[in-house]
């Protein structure tokens, strides 16, 4: 393959040996070679301005700016580079906030080179590539999201009916008649309500079911 037709990969590591050996990994893969290997994020910026590159190795720990951080400014500076984050670290925070910061994957250092090459092509194709421990993170950070989001489904049918009707002006009394209920269970379900939409008064309650969207 000619060196042009080959996917153009920049690395940013500051430990010597470990980018001399991503590079040679890469430069050793017929499909793939090393445009750059930087020892910090600034440097990269100045070395990428006039050999940019399709996907870049980014460290997190790094002299200067971190690789968190220097994920926000590579990506607005170079856009169409897919960023893919090489660390130790497989701590959820970390992986999220270089999502969020406009990473396209994150795999760990201990990756084995057939499959780090690999996360690169993947990376290239606009994929998503990650690492298994990295994966399980984002699978349960997204099943406590769901048991959160359901713990925060809160008003029963009868305190979503109470609610409704003391948004259209009822008093607790007629609230009482219409669901067929005493007035002591309406104030039952009224500090129900509060506490479940953590309010105070009717007025909150209304509005916090409204934002919502539990009533219309």
């Amino acid at each position: 393959m000619k060196d042009e037709d080959r996917t153009r990969v920049a690395v940013i590591e500051d430990k010597r040996l470990t980018r001399e050996g991503l590079a040679s990994i890469l430069d050793g893969t017929s499909d793939l070679r090393c445009v750059g290997a930087f020892d910090s994020v600034e440097r990269a910026l100045e070395g990428l301005e006039g050999s940019p590159c399709e996907v870049l190795l980014l460290d997190i720990q790094l002299p200067g700016m971190s690789g968190i951080e220097g994920a926000r400014v590579l990506r607005e500076r170079f856009p169409r580079t897919q960023i893919l984050m090489l660390t130790v670290y497989e701590d959820e925070d970390r992986v999220f906030e270089s999502i969020r910061n406009g990473a396209c994957g994150y795999v760990l250092k201990k990756t084995p080179p057939a499959k780090l090459v690999e996360a690169v092509r993947q990376a290239r194709r606009g994929e998503s590539p990650l690492s298994p421990e990295v994966a399980r993170h984002i699978v349960r950070f997204v099943q406590k999201k769901k048991v959160l989001s359901r713990s925060r489904t809160p008003l029963s049918p009868q305190e979503l009916a109470l609610l409704r009707l003391l948004a259209d002006g009822h008093s607790y009394q007629s609230s009482a008649e219409r669901l067929e209920i005493t007035i002591n269970t309406v104030r039952d379900y009224v500090r129900n309500i509060y506490e479940k939409l953590h309010v105070h008064s009717k007025s909150e309650a209304v509005s916090q079911g409204l934002r919502r969207k539990l009533i219309e």
